[in-house]
């Protein structure tokens, strides 16, 4: 108790504390401190002393002190093989193989895996001339570990070098069983080739292929079988490489190889055959030397058409690429189409064709099938233009319209282009049902009209008539289908049949007024000049209808009527005109007063007639009265006198001129 007590009561010594902490004037660096202990080398031992070993038992004495030293050093670390392989050398040098052996031995029971452990201990059987020992020692490396390719190198060498060919044949056998890397194989051929045999080569190379089937290693072996002069045997390499990889993994490289092996051989249309056969089927990114190669074979040994034959294959390559880039650019196909019409087979034509048309527009809208029906119709006129079959046309046709939604849209000229195609094949009846279909399924004003211009044409006349009653049934609305059949009955003399129609149109409410003005025109076209004075009368009896678009239609189909008989009474005038010019002469008073009784006379004639129903209630008024529209229709109506007629007629000297002014103020529109 009173030892721990003194024990704890012991001081620990204090560390003496730096009390000037100023850094010193002069600095030393690490760099400086090695510079300077290289320079006074204190670390460098000297060298041992060197013995002279003078008699036997010295030189046993030093060969247990330095064994002893080696199996320390191995004792302390089994795993460092340096250890082993100084030891092995060391007994080695002594002339003690037999112990070098029992130290490899050992080394290799500790790590058989080491590579350096095993070519020491060959290579110090070799140098000891021990050849079956080495042999034995390569046989266990390479059954040990067959992947390291030095061992079979070094293997195959010895046994070439010993003279022994069959038992290196062996070992490369033994090797190819493990499907090496290239290299191997080509020592192997090369082996064979040394001794001339190449049979044995050739057999190599065939079971090379297989195990690396790589496009050089197959343009190797078709260079090897050209080499020694089989050339035959050499075509067969490269028409077995080109099944071999078919279109899916092909490479430009093994065409450019067989197009220069054909070429080299004087077969310029096989390297022609070539080159367009795997442009054909490789893109255009992948076969850009096969593009260069083919141009400059053309214009080595080639003519005019075959370089445009490159150009031609360049531009299909192109177009290949942007359908495939977007299957729905139709333009492209378009193009891509005329470029194979030109110079394709009708084969390859429809199979471009059957590509393009497989592309429908995913959308059932109209403006996505513009472009897109082309395709179809180019499609047909090749075939019954170019292909001459008529069979398949029709198939084209037919094809066509039943892909089109015809509930939603139609194309009118698809219709028409095969029922001109069946009336050009003689087939009128197919025609007449491919049109009929057409209308009943999706009429239109376009189907209508050339069903009724191909039975013009045919001089059905029955059928026409009925063609019409279904057109103006599907748009009463349209006047030219109405002035077209009254048309077509006044040619063929039926008036009565043309008037009715006409006055079946005239009592259509969908008709406006436009198309209500045409079929007037019309009317009165076909009845002649005589009873176009009469015309606004009955219009005006037609229209009694109090409502205020009646109202309006009526007084505008008023003023449309003495338009018309104005302009047929234009030769009146004209007449007017010429006497006038003959009579310049005369006193202008003369001439002012025949013009005024002229234009009384006409113009009351014509307005009175044409206005009965809107004279005023005194008929003796001197003054014409006109409605007038909207909110001037409460105030008093404006009247047009005989004085502004006589101030027209004053400003203007030409004659016609002063009648149409006249007849403008007149009517005060």
């Amino acid at each position: 108790m009173a030892a721990s007590t003194a024990a704890g009561k012991q001081r620990i010594p204090k560390v003496a504390k730096v009390k000037n902490k100023a850094p010193a004037e002069v600095q030393i660096t690490a760099e400086q401190l090695l510079r300077e202990a290289k320079e006074r080398e204190l670390e460098l031992l000297p060298p041992p002393p060197q013995q002279k070993i003078t008699d036997e038992e010295e030189l046993n004495d030093y060969k247990l002190r330095k064994r002893k030293t080696f199996e320390d050093n191995i004792r302390k670390n089994r795993t460092v093989i340096s250890n082993w392989i100084k030891y092995a050398q060391w007994e080695e040098s002594l002339k003690e193989i037999q112990r070098a052996r029992s130290i490899y031995e050992r080394a290799l029971d500790v790590d058989y895996r080491n590579i350096t452990l095993w070519l020491k201990y060959a290579e110090m059987e070799m140098k000891n001339r021990q050849v079956n020992h080495a042999r034995n020692i390569w046989d266990r490396a390479i059954t040990t570990l067959p992947r390291v390719n030095q061992f079979w190198y070094k293997y195959t060498y010895m046994e070439e070098m010993l003279g022994n060919i069959a038992g290196a044949r062996q070992v490369f056998e033994r090797w190819m069983e493990w499907q090496p890397e290239e290299q191997a194989w080509h020592s192997y051929i090369n082996f064979e080739l040394r001794y001339k045999e190449v049979d044995r080569a050739r057999t190599i190379y065939e079971r090379f292929v297989l195990v690396h089937p790589d496009v050089k290693n197959w343009i190797k072996y078709a260079r090897f079988e050209e080499k020694h002069g089989y050339f035959a045997h050499a075509r067969k390499v490269y028409e077995r490489a080109v099944e071999f990889f078919g279109d899916e993994h092909m490479d430009e490289h093994l065409y450019v190889a067989f197009a220069k092996f054909e070429e080299n051989q004087k077969e310029f249309e096989r390297v022609r055959v070539i080159y367009k056969y795997a442009l054909d089927r490789i893109s255009k990114q992948e076969a850009q030397e096969l593009f260069k190669n083919y141009t400059i074979f053309e214009k080595k040994f080639g003519d005019r058409r075959g370089i445009e034959d490159i150009i031609v294959s360049k531009r299909r390559f192109q177009y290949e690429e942007e359908v495939k880039a977007n299957p729905h650019n139709y333009d492209a196909w378009f193009d891509y189409l005329r470029l194979v019409e030109s110079d394709a087979e009708a084969e390859t034509v429809r199979e471009v064709y059957e590509r393009a048309i497989a592309n429908v527009p995913p959308i059932q809208e109209k403006r996505h099938w513009k472009r897109y029906i082309y395709l179809w119709v180019n499609y047909a006129l090749y075939e019954e233009l170019e292909a001459k079959d008529p069979e398949r046309t029709r198939q084209v046709y037919q094809a066509s319209l039943e892909l089109i939604p015809h509930k939603k849209f139609t194309f009118a000229k698809m219709w028409l282009l095969y029922a001109q195609f069946e009336i050009r094949q003689k087939n009128l009846p197919f025609a007449r049902r491919a049109l009929g279909t057409s209308i009943g399924k999706c009429p239109k004003n376009k189907l209508f009209k050339g069903y009724i211009e191909l039975e013009l044409q045919l001089r059905e006349f029955d059928r026409c008539r009925k063609l019409y009653e279904k057109f103006l049934e599907f748009g009463p609305e349209n006047c030219t289908s109405w002035i077209k059949f009254a048309e077509l009955e006044t040619i063929l003399g039926d008036i009565e049949r043309a008037r009715a129609i006409y006055e079946l149109a005239i009592s259509q409410p969908r008709l406006d007024m436009p198309e209500y003005g045409s079929v007037l025109h019309s009317l009165n076209c076909l009845q002649g000049k005589k009873e176009a004075w009469l015309n606004a009368d009955r219009s005006m009896k037609r229209l009694t209808k109090p409502c205020e678009t009646v109202r309006k239609r009526k007084r505008d189909l008023c003023y449309w009527n003495l338009g018309e008989a104005l302009k047929m009474n234009l030769e009146q005038y004209q007449i007017r005109r010429e006497s006038t010019n003959s009579c310049r002469r005369r006193s202008r008073r003369e001439e002012r007063s025949r013009l005024m009784t002229g234009l009384m006379q006409a113009g009351k004639s014509t307005m009175i007639t044409s206005s009965q129903k809107m004279l005023p209630t005194n008929p003796t008024s001197n003054s014409w009265p006109w409605p007038n529209s909207g909110r001037n229709s409460n105030r008093k109506r404006r009247l047009v006198s005989k004085t502004q007629i006589k101030t027209s007629l004053r400003v203007n000297p030409d004659p016609l001129v002063r009648v149409n002014r006249c007849f403008i103020i007149f009517i005060n529109l």
